[in-house]
Parts: C-alpha cells; sequence; structure tokens
C-alpha cells in the first residue's frame, strides 16, 4: 500500500462507502461534497493505493446454512519460522477460517471459524488442528449470538 495523504472529502468517501459501496457516484458526490469527476478521480487514488483494499458483499452465514462461529486460540508447538509460516499460509488457504490473526500473549493465533454444524466443525478440527503435529493446543469457543460483526473503521 502506498503512503497517501487523506482529507476530509476523502473521509466522507470512505465513511460512506463502508455503509454502501452501491451508493451512485452522483450520491457520493452530493454527500462527500464534491465534483462527481472529483468523486471518481478520490476513488482511482483510494483503489490503486490500497486504502480501500476490497469491495465485496456482506452475506447472512446463517442464511447460508453456517449456525457455528467458533472463536479459537492455537498455541504451535516449536517457534521455528518455516513451521509459523506454513501454519499461516494454511489459515490464509482455508474458506472457514473467517479471521486470523497473530497475537502476543498466551497464544499464538485467534481464529474466527465458521462452520454449518457441530460435526463440520469436528471435521475442521480435525483437518485443520489435530493433523498437523505443530499444534501444541487449541481452545475454541463457540458464539452463542453475534452482537456486532464489522469492518467498518472508526472514520
Amino acid at each position: 500500500m502506498q503512503n497517501i495523504e487523506i482529507d476530509t472529502v476523502d473521509m466522507r468517501i470512505l465513511a460512506q462507502l463502508q455503509r454502501d459501496t452501491r451508493i451512485s457516484i452522483a450520491s457520493l458526490a452530493e454527500l462527500a461534497g464534491a465534483s462527481t469527476a472529483s468523486i471518481q478521480r478520490r476513488l482511482k487514488r483510494l483503489r490503486n493505493s490500497g486504502v480501500i483494499k476490497a469491495e465485496v458483499a456482506q452475506l447472512d452465514a446463517q442464511a447460508l446454512g453456517f449456525g457455528i462461529t467458533a472463536v479459537v486460540s492455537v498455541e504451535l508447538e516449536r517457534d521455528r519460522l518455516d513451521q509459523i509460516d506454513a501454519f499461516k499460509r494454511k489459515a490464509r488457504a482455508e474458506p472457514h477460517v473467517q479471521h486470523f490473526y497473530c497475537v502476543a500473549g498466551e497464544c499464538d493465533f485467534f481464529i474466527i471459524v465458521v462452520a454449518r454444524d457441530m460435526a463440520d466443525y469436528e471435521a475442521f478440527t480435525h483437518r485443520f488442528f489435530f493433523a498437523d503435529r505443530n499444534v501444541r493446543k487449541f481452545r475454541t469457543s463457540i458464539a452463542v449470538a453475534c452482537e456486532k460483526a464489522t469492518l467498518a473503521l472508526p472514520i
């Protein structure tokens, strides 16, 4: 990502896009207080610089049959860089892993995992954790309810 200067108009654009990426350029221009040509240039700059990383649809996991969300802490057996990198690559490639954080503290990683049901989650743990000799231990907490889930930044 390039280091670019973000002004108040850019912030208004970004704040609105976090709420609705389907907004028209004209509506965005009105809300941001800029011309449509300026909005188009700014969007191109924000996208090309990497400030806007992706524009995606937020799907309803329950509606698509994913009834389990698990928060998992993971400790690895060894601190060898090649094994840590291998685990990171595996987690990034795994579709059930929604969020993956390398952390400092009592564990090495926190992972947010979705599964259709407990049997699906159990199959994931066997494939992802038990089959990996470098995983020392993992602890799972199952989400009872989702009170907030967002990628929006407080801008």
